[in-house]
């Protein structure tokens, strides 16, 4: 019962802890104790208890000794002033979820700022405090999004202390080469021992710095073990060519669309659609040019498709996927790749030398112009050309799905993507101002932040509109939200006339006065806050210790 057999087949004798247990588990009653039989036994078994543990836990053998870990490594980076070092542990100080309920107040979120902090910490490259790594990590570990920006402003030494906490381990996997350092790209045995015989991770990271630098020996790189590769390795090299990918890349390419699998054809083919000068690109655009035509038999020019009738290996070789979705038909299914991969240069030659804008304006027979125009979007988007694209976005007044070409929200967003971010912005501020907020999300996110000046009037306009008209305030949080990040600081001047609780009309709904007020106050709380932030991470900006928050002229955030 206490005890294995010892050797010799003698039962072992139980450690005096042992003795304690058993005889707590089967009561002082039934076996007494040998400190103290008889009433005492109890009170006795409880002394002897503690005892032995303070004899346990102060006797512990030390740990075998290891070896000490290396020093971490010098960050070079200049070190961050002292009133923006304060400013992050504030940041990281907070916790999701803090403010408990569903409202919340008037305060601004800092846990939401803290990417823009990042972001504009390494933007200035400075590095992060020693003491503040521990938090870095751990907020990191929490919020996958913050991941890249923490981890690069974190920078070398966060992976040192990574190595020595398991918690901490993703750190190592989200760094490039899992932390390793790469060699120089131009030490040529170092770069074809770390390819040839690295982890997979050290590979990418290796691959992709020389791609940046060296295009081509990259790509030499690659083809040298191209055979022996696995089909999901393959796949994820493949994808490094998107960096400095030209026309030197299209006999690899080509060849890459005999692959076996069917995921790397398919990433080798959207490769070469976007080389106009590829093979491939004519190819496809031969396909595209034998399907789509214009008819001027009637009263006015009009456009006809024919969809190709099946998906022939050529086809299938150069990417068209045979097997459409669930619940799309297969000729509609094959007729919006080929257009897709067609450079859009074909149309105009094609449709009557027209251009773009006048091209998506054309009538489309026999309901294929949302097929039609799906396709031409995702071209657009693809080859990122501003000129189709501002040409299928149309004017932000159009209806939001019956413009000249964009059939949905979500392509729209991703066209405005191919214009430059001042026209961006201007194009949604008119969007908002015809359509308000409702609708307009999506297209917030695709903007560049701050908001330029037209967007963010426009958004605060429709704000104001939107409460003078009573409107439930919570429908509009996720703009609210979005704004508090986005808007520029400058712009809180412009709020202070909403601030104050309004007049509320007879059908506004209850208690919306109240809200909207506390919204506007955490709006401009957050732009102070944002301002302060960036006044305080300049180099030239004198840092007091323990001085408020300045509240005097706004700065952009970021500048």
């Amino acid at each position: 019962m206490n005890g294995s057999p010892a050797a010799g087949g003698a039962p072992a004798a139980a450690s005096p802890w042992e003795d304690l247990v058993t005889t707590a588990l089967l009561g002082t009653d039934r076996r007494p104790p040998a400190v103290a039989p008889g009433g005492q036994a109890p009170a006795a078994l409880l002394d002897a208890a503690a005892v032995a543990t303070v004899r346990r836990r102060a006797g512990l053998r030390p740990g075998r000794a290891a070896p000490r870990p290396e020093p971490a490594p010098r960050d070079p980076r200049p070190a961050l002033p002292a009133a923006a070092s304060r400013r992050l542990a504030i940041l990281l100080a907070d916790r999701p979820g803090g403010g408990g309920g569903g409202r919340r107040g008037s305060s601004p979120d800092l846990i939401e700022l803290l990417p823009q902090w990042l972001a504009a910490a390494g933007a200035h490259g400075y590095a992060a405090p020693p003491q503040a790594l521990p938090a870095l990590l751990d907020a990191a570990r929490g919020r996958t999004d913050l991941r890249p920006a923490a981890l690069a402003f974190a920078g070398p030494r966060a992976l040192w202390l990574a190595r020595l906490n398991p918690d901490w381990r993703f750190a190592l996997r989200s760094a490039p080469g899992g932390g390793a350092t790469l060699p120089d790209p131009a030490d040529g045995e170092a770069v074809r021992r770390l390819w040839e015989e690295g982890l997979f991770a050290e590979r990418v990271a290796l691959l992709a710095a020389l791609r940046a630098r060296t295009p081509a020996p990259a790509r030499e790189l690659l083809a040298s073990t191209w055979p022996t590769e696995r089909a999901e390795d393959r796949l994820m090299f493949l994808d490094s060519l998107r960096t400095g990918l030209s026309l030197e890349d299209e006999p690899f390419l080509e060849q890459a669309l005999g692959d076996r699998s069917r995921n790397v054809r398919s990433t080798a083919a959207e490769l070469l659609s976007t080389l106009p000068g590829s093979a491939l690109a004519a190819r496809m655009a031969v396909r595209a040019a034998a399907c789509v035509a214009l008819d001027r038999t009637g009263n006015s020019p009009t456009v006809v498709v024919e969809a190709p009738p099946e998906c022939d290996p050529g086809m299938e070789r150069d990417g068209v996927a045979a097997k459409p979705p669930t619940g799309r038909g297969e000729r509609s299914w094959w007729l919006g790749q080929l257009v897709e991969a067609a450079p859009l240069g074909i149309w105009a030659g094609r449709l009557g030398g027209r251009t773009p804008e006048q091209i998506v304006g054309l009538p489309v027979a026999d309901d294929w112009q949302a097929e039609l125009h799906a396709a031409w979007c995702r071209a657009a988007v693809r080859q990122g050309d501003a000129v189709w694209s501002r040409a299928l976005l149309g004017t932000p007044s159009a209806p939001e799905a019956g413009g000249p070409g964009a059939v949905s929200l979500a392509e729209r967003a991703k066209l405005l993507g191919a214009l430059e971010p001042e026209e961006r912005a201007v194009w949604v501020a008119g969007f908002i101002a015809t359509h308000g907020l409702s609708e307009a999300f999506q297209l917030l996110g695709v903007c560049a932040v701050p908001w330029a000046a037209p967007l963010g009037r426009s958004v605060v306009d429709a704000l104001d509109i939107a409460r003078d008209a009573g409107s439930y305030p919570w429908s509009f949080s996720g703009v609210m939200g979005l704004a508090e990040r986005c808007l520029d600081p400058a712009e809180a001047t412009r709020l202070e006339g909403l601030l104050t609780l309004p007049d509320e009309r007879e059908d506004a709904s209850p208690g919306a006065g109240g809200y909207w007020a506390e919204a506007f106050q955490r709006l401009t709380a957050t732009l102070r806050l944002r301002a302060a932030m960036a006044a305080e991470l300049r180099p030239e900006t004198p840092s007091r210790p323990g001085s408020p928050l300045p509240s005097g002229p706004l700065q952009g955030y970021g500048g």
